[in-house]
């Protein structure tokens, strides 16, 4: 298989959706518009969305009951995520295009999610919104009818470790932290106290995965990024964040470089919650 074709399992060009939504079998789009200090997407999905989209509200619909130790985004319910997806018109067999308006860095939560629950054929689309637009393709304004899908889930298709798993992974192989450095470091230039991160983790913002348009790098600078942070085809790899959201666009970005790593759902908000588990401060 092409470096290609890898990619094209797990993200799409805004040109090759454009082309697949006038096709026989298109795909089913969803919106995933929730970025930070936005409570809701729905305002501007209504004010204008890709044709036949429909929107998926990442707090209410991607994230599961919490509890004091689950941190800030557990999976959901499978029972209530399979009730879901079929009201978003997803049947078994059909094929998923997830995107965003922060280049895909949000919609990756959605992938994980549909994926972690069996679908198989899930993108996210390189660029999110944005490249839709710069691209000139439709947009509409309107809320597309959506017949309701039969799809049946099941979960645990793509790997997920606990507080553990992680902790073994800082210690055994490589354990990616999504966030930006400030975060990671645990304060800010100001001296702001940011969190810190789990002891012996390795700063790998997603945001680093992106060129300055929001575009993926391409594969031979992705995978120089991740050689040099001890990614290599013999150690075993996780991913966490702060709340399983940023860390999911990394996964799909490794999956594209054929590296299955892990996500520790419960990330950084989990891990703090436990006055048991250390926090390191510094680079």
């Amino acid at each position: 298989m092409s470096a290609n074709s890898q990619r094209a399992k797990y993200f799409v060009e805004a040109s090759d959706l454009a082309e697949l939504l006038q096709g026989p079998l298109p795909p089913i789009v969803l919106d995933v518009r929730n970025e930070n200090g936005v409570a809701d997407g729905r305002p501007r999905y209504a004010a204008g969305h890709i044709p036949t989209a429909v929107y998926v509200d990442l707090p209410s619909e991607l994230v599961g009951p919490r509890d004091h130790r689950s941190g800030a985004g557990p999976l959901p319910d499978i029972t209530d995520l399979q009730a879901q997806a079929r009201a978003w018109g997803i049947s078994n067999g059909d094929a998923v295009v997830v995107y965003d308006n922060v280049f895909g860095t949000k919609a990756g939560r959605a992938w994980l999610v549909l994926r972690w629950a069996g679908i198989d054929d899930v993108r996210i689309l390189n660029g999110g919104y944005a490249a839709w637009l710069e691209g000139g393709y439709e947009v509409s304004a309107k809320e597309p009818r959506v017949a309701p899908g039969d799809v049946s889930l099941s979960p645990n298709h793509l790997p997920v470790i606990d507080a553990d798993g992680a902790a073994a992974l800082a210690r055994d192989g490589v354990l990616l932290d999504a966030r930006g450095g400030e975060q990671f470091r645990g304060s800010s230039a100001d001296g702001r106290h940011l969190g810190g991160h789990i002891p012996g983790a390795v700063s790998a913002p997603t945001s680093d995965n992106l060129d300055e348009r929001g575009l993926l790098l391409d594969e031979g600078e992705l995978r120089r990024r991740f050689e040099a942070l001890g990614v290599n085809g013999s150690r075993r790899t996780g991913v966490y964040c702060g709340s399983g959201v940023a860390a999911a666009h990394e996964v799909a970005v490794l999956a594209s470089l054929g590296v299955m790593a892990s996500i520790y759902v419960g990330s950084f908000t989990a891990w703090s919650s436990d006055p048991a588990r250390p926090v390191s401060i510094g680079p």
